[in-house]
């Protein structure tokens, strides 16, 4: 067998990886952005699941913010985006996904993501999770920073796609 033929069968017979993304995404910023991109250079698909938020009062409804994620990422056909609602595990088992992915600001989201994730283990066995650092320009950015700041009228363009800025401007009648 020669050296090209044993790499194409490598490529044919590679696992396909699917990587789930949950989070309420209310809204979804710039932080948000960089690791979908960042995690789409690691696995062959990104699902984002937007929760519904239940136990959260999200400013954005739940087709609001749905609707926010798929335009932002209209353009990479790798990242599909899909609501849930329940367990994470089942939730990811539903899918197939190989893990999940979550995003790591700063220690203190290392610590509940460290007990969410040997959580979510205890309920699945098979459950894995990949934690991803967003660029130094994104570490400081919350979703719940940027709802605060817009809110009181300040200026989020440079933390949210576009799109969101207008949904704020929008949904705040910001003039």
């Amino acid at each position: 067998m020669s050296h090209s033929t044993s790499i194409n069968s490598l490529k044919s017979s590679k696992l396909h990886t699917k990587i789930l993304y949950p989070g309420t995404f209310d809204p979804i910023t710039n932080g948000h952005v960089d690791l979908v991109t960042r995690a789409t250079k690691l696995f062959d698909e990104v699902v984002i699941a937007v929760a519904s938020g239940h136990h959260k009062k999200p400013l954005f409804n739940f087709e609001e913010r749905v609707a926010l994620v798929e335009t932002v990422f209209a353009d990479l056909p790798q990242v599909s985006v899909i609501g849930f609602e329940g367990l994470l595990v089942d939730f990811m088992r539903e899918k197939n996904a190989t893990a999940v992915l979550r995003g790591l600001r700063a220690m203190s989201d290392f610590e509940y993501e460290f007990q969410l994730a040997n959580m979510n283990r205890e309920l699945d066995e098979n459950f894995e999770a990949v934690f991803l650092t967003p660029s130094q320009n994104y570490s400081f950015i919350s979703s719940t920073m940027i709802r605060e700041i817009a809110k009181l009228g300040g200026d989020v363009n440079k933390f949210v796609p576009s799109c969101v800025s207008q949904a704020f401007v929008e949904k705040l009648n910001i003039n």
